[in-house]
């Protein structure tokens, strides 16, 4: 999910295609080949991570096994403080 105006990006990993540390196991067919694949995808999420940051955004990453009203209030909270106020035009003439 992109929050533009925020500059908040927002991924949703899966546990077997990202390497989650409590939950992938490497599976019995062609092990080498999906560990292999595994470890490419996690190097180019760090490379997304780094691109995204030095650009300026805030890049969010969530295991699919997180709290989704944890990760919701999370996200909400985070964009909301990244958010620029729009000016008080009230007083304005």
């Amino acid at each position: 999910m992109v929050f533009r105006p925020a500059k908040v990006a927002v991924f949703i990993d899966g546990c077997y295609w990202h390497g989650c540390p409590e939950h992938y196991v490497s599976p019995k067919t062609n092990p080498s080949y999906w560990s292999d694949k595994v470890t490419r995808n996690v190097t180019r999420d760090r490379d997304t991570d780094r691109q995204l940051e030095k650009a300026g955004w805030l890049v969010l990453r969530y295991w699919e096994h997180a709290s989704t009203q944890v990760v919701a209030a999370e996200i909400i909270q985070l964009v909301r403080e990244r958010q620029t106020p729009k000016p008080d035009i009230s007083n304005y003439r």
